[in-house]
């Protein structure tokens, strides 16, 4: 069974910074995108960010550009979301997701392209 399991998540001040893990077990990661969404309370589901299965291809939201770096780790079986000059508008609760990547290039922002889901880790950034 497909497992993912976010962490890193925590209480964080403007301008600092978390990076997010989104550890697979159960399968490889090898052969999947995966993309980092986010919620915050009261608000819709919304994509953050997404790698393909051979990291050629990556996507940032425009909220996220140039202060979140996506990466993967295959030896880890770890794809990471470093956030940098995080603010308050950044708080949610961030997933992960997977979907297999046959041509090792897709990337999807919308939710619906993905068939599995981590629980979630919460981010909160407030002074």
């Amino acid at each position: 069974q497909l497992q993912l399991v976010e962490s890193g998540g925590g209480l964080v001040q403007p301008g600092g910074s978390l990076r997010l893990s989104c550890a697979a077990s159960g399968f490889t990661l090898d052969y999947y995108t995966i993309g980092w969404f986010r919620q915050a309370p009261g608000k819709e589901r919304e994509g953050v960010s997404c790698i393909s299965s051979s990291g050629g291809s990556t996507n940032y939201a425009d909220s996220a550009k140039g202060r979140f770096t996506i990466s993967r780790d295959n030896a880890k079986n770890t794809v990471y979301l470093q956030m940098n000059s995080l603010k308050p508008e950044d708080t949610g609760v961030y997933y992960c997701a997977a979907r297999t990547d046959p041509s090792g290039y897709g990337c999807y922002d919308r939710g619906y392209f993905y068939d599995s889901w981590g629980q979630g880790t919460q981010v909160t950034v407030s002074s």
